[in-house]
């Protein structure tokens, strides 16, 4: 294969890309930042969206295909052969027992590793004619939820909800845009789809269809992607909603039944066309 010169920036979907660890820290005690670099990274389009992710190959499933794991790219800085991207992943478990796949990995990344990942991919950016930005979602979300509010322009109205376990998973946000950000608490008994229909009951969001970007676990982005639409009279295409992850599932067996997921979300935007 011929490659591109550096600085002409190439995608490349369903092409393998290996880049080299450089460094790796705790942002908050179950979210470590993973630094990434090398020069195949200097030719690679990392796109405009704020959702932009990768699919980290770590591993080999029993059938041989590729065990992936879905991470969003944080930010994209620098250059050249001085390119570097940030991966935030979520870790489970305690230091002695970590989770699942990417926790450990995450936790065990010293500089000078490879990894091998696929994409970039993306599909969301807030608008510049939207008249206001809501933003929701969990862990999961928050490196798309918190690049997203980077790159809001001066004036620009969003609310964020982010639901975390406890008060020391918090991160600080800086944003140019008129921003309020409302943290959930798991640990003390919080609920994303409570506190932003409470919000909205109270009178305290923007009045107006606001464009809307809803990530994190599939139940819950379901019952609220119902309530924008219906409740905030949000149309499709102002609204970016995905399940990250579902609750009780592998990542492997999620997978699996997320087209069954997409089919049921079909089923419920046809229901309020009936409605209507």
């Amino acid at each position: 294969m011929t490659e591109n010169p550096a600085g002409e920036a190439r995608r490349r979907k369903g092409v393998p890309t290996t880049a080299t660890v450089r460094r790796a820290r705790h942002v908050t005690p179950h979210m470590i930042r993973v630094t990434l670099g090398g020069p195949a990274l200097a030719v690679l389009d990392p796109l405009p969206f704020t959702d932009r992710y990768v699919k980290l190959v770590l591993g080999e499933l029993e059938d041989g295909r590729p065990l992936l794991r879905t991470y969003t790219v944080r930010a994209v800085r620098g250059t050249g052969e001085a390119v570097e991207w940030d991966v935030d992943v979520v870790v489970h478990g305690t230091d002695g027992a970590l989770e699942g796949v990417g926790g450990p990995w995450a936790a065990g990344a010293r500089p000078g590793d490879e990894v091998t990942f696929l994409g970039p991919g993306g599909d969301y950016a807030p608008g510049a004619d939207a008249p206001w930005h809501l933003l929701m979602g969990d862990e999961s979300a928050l490196p798309a939820v918190a690049a997203a509010l980077e790159a809001l322009p001066g004036g620009a109205v969003a609310r964020a909800f982010v639901e975390v376990a406890d008060a020391a998973e918090r991160q600080e946000l800086t944003t140019h845009g008129d921003v309020l950000v409302t943290w959930v608490h798991r640990q003390d008994g919080g609920d994303l789809a409570a506190t932003v229909r409470a919000a909205h009951a109270a009178g305290d969001l923007p009045a107006g269809a606001p464009q809307v970007f809803l990530h994190g676990e599939a139940a819950c982005v379901r019952g609220l992607r119902r309530w924008v639409r219906t409740d905030l009279g949000v149309p499709r295409e102002r609204l970016s909603a995905s399940g990250y992850w579902r609750r009780g599932r592998t990542d492997e067996g999620w997978r699996a039944e997320k087209q069954d997921w997409k089919a049921a979300v079909e089923r419920d935007d046809l229901a309020l066309v009936a409605a209507h």
